[in-house]
């Protein structure tokens, strides 16, 4: 009879690795957790999620504080405390990684601080800050080393040129910016920025902003991130640059080939992430990585090396802290013995712009472009007592079904606070929830989460509070 493994070597920190190391602690693996930074937590704690949330906090504040004029609340112009707002955002930063911190010590992690590379499948070393090499032997392993910003090559080597961590440093606030990249970092960033006083261009290589969302849904936000921006250009791609006195010009490319040239006194390149796969001596092993160099793994997580995991960004699907969480527990359960497996029937996706955008299961666009037969029903915000008193009506609430199972395949939620709405879509399409059984349930009056079963009601042709004519 063979033994299990007793132990489990996490390379990472992130979302997905420090996840990983709790869960597989808690399950009575011996734990080693080993990540390049100081601070536990990954990008997404540190230098991606939760600084840019807080970030967009203050200025959803800012700009709600000016949109109450129109409903009789005449605040003063804000001052902004770059410094104060800085330390506000590092303050939260720390704390959360502290308790990480804790949370590993209180299960008697093993916590190293370097850079881990695998020599063969069996053993790694790490690189300390000091240079000094470590090797470890490891029963099982599992890589969690995440992704990083794309750069442009052709872009000159400035302190003007920032990608999404410069940015969220919040060293300064620039009088003009350009975000190259309209995917929802840039977008988020970018809503930030303006309302701290930069005056924003976003300028897209695609057709259109927000693209894996249904159009309908996305050009809800667009609308509104048009007059929050100074400009969006679309189907345009920065060709060149080079830094001037003044900052640094840019040479812009349209559909049609014209080009004209701009100068901004900042750049935020934000055309996404590569994972971060490469120096981890995977040549050493049978692990295979993909033509975009992804880790190939199976539903347990596991690469072809059957005692290396790997999760997160190294991995196929969406980059998301969360799609990274999921995948820990899976991959922790199978280190541990249990028949655990990935097989998620969605997976939400949420930008949290002004209006925030969310999503998950199947989209309209997609089904339509694959063929699928599907009902759809969509509840504007504007029939929503909540949204009315909130004085936000620019949202709309879009359910899609099976017409033939009632079950729901998918929703998407244009709106404020569309990203706390969209778990419970998630867990109806997890469930297998049908639609008569969304329509059953009772929800609390008066909320933003009622345009999810005004939105089902429409399926039936009885939505209450807007009038659907008889087909």
């Amino acid at each position: 009879m063979s033994t299990l493994p007793t132990s489990l070597t996490i390379i990472g920190a992130g979302p997905g690795g420090y996840v990983a190391a709790f869960r597989a602690a808690d399950l009575g693996l011996k734990v080693t957790l080993i990540d390049e930074s100081p601070s536990l937590g990954g990008v997404c704690l540190n230098r991606g999620c939760i600084p840019s949330k807080a970030l967009l906090h203050a200025a959803h504040l800012m700009t709600n504080s000016t949109e109450a004029k129109a409903i009789g609340l005449d605040f003063a112009a804000p001052h902004i405390d770059l410094e104060k707002l800085r330390g506000w955002k590092n303050d939260i930063i720390k704390k959360l990684s502290g308790g990480v911190a804790q949370l590993a010590k209180a299960r008697k992690i093993t916590c190293l601080h370097g850079k881990a590379r695998l020599l063969n499948n069996t053993t790694l070393q790490v690189t300390k800050p000091d240079g000094a090499v470590e090797s470890l032997s490891f029963e099982q392993a599992l890589i969690a080393t995440g992704s990083r910003p794309v750069e442009l090559p052709f872009l000159p080597k400035s302190s003007r040129i920032w990608d999404s961590t410069d940015a969220l440093d919040l060293s300064h606030v620039p009088p003009t910016l350009l975000i190259i990249g309209g995917g929802y970092i840039g977008l988020e960033l970018g809503t930030v920025y303006a309302a701290l006083g930069s005056k924003v261009s976003v300028v897209e290589a695609l057709p259109a902003l927000m693209s894996s969302a249904d159009k309908d849904l996305a050009d809800i936000v667009i609308r509104r991130l048009k007059k929050t921006f100074s400009a969006i250009m679309c189907a345009t791609r920065v060709t060149a640059a080079e830094e001037t006195s003044d900052g640094i010009r840019v040479t812009l490319k349209d559909e049609k080939g014209a080009e004209r040239q701009e100068t901004y006194s900042q750049i935020l390149v934000s055309v996404g992430r590569r994972p971060n796969t490469d120096g981890l001596g995977l040549e050493n092993t049978a692990i295979k990585l993909d033509p975009k160099g992804l880790i190939t793994t199976d539903e347990q997580r596991r690469t072809q090396e059957k005692n290396i995991f790997a999760i997160g960004d190294v991995t196929t699907g969406p980059m998301l802290a969360h799609k990274a969480s999921h995948e820990a527990k899976v991959a922790a359960d199978a280190a541990a013995g249990y028949a655990a497996s990935y097989t998620p029937k969605c997976i939400a996706c949420v930008v949290f712009t002004d209006p925030e955008l969310a999503w998950c299961g199947l989209t309209e666009q997609e089904a339509r472009s694959q063929g699928i037969n599907i009902v759809v029903s969509k509840f504007p915000w504007a029939a929503s007592g909540r949204a009315i008193t909130l004085n936000r009506i620019d949202g709309a609430t879009k359910i899609i079904a099976d017409p033939k199972s009632g079950r729901i395949l998918g929703v998407g939620i244009a709106g404020i606070h569309a990203g706390e709405m969209i778990a419970q879509a998630a867990l109806a399409i997890e469930t297998g929830m049908k639609v008569d059984d969304m329509e059953q349930t009772i929800f609390a009056h008066p909320t933003l989460s009622e345009t999810m079963l005004e939105a089902t009601e429409g399926i039936f042709g009885q939505a209450t509070h807007i009038y659907l004519p008889k087909k």
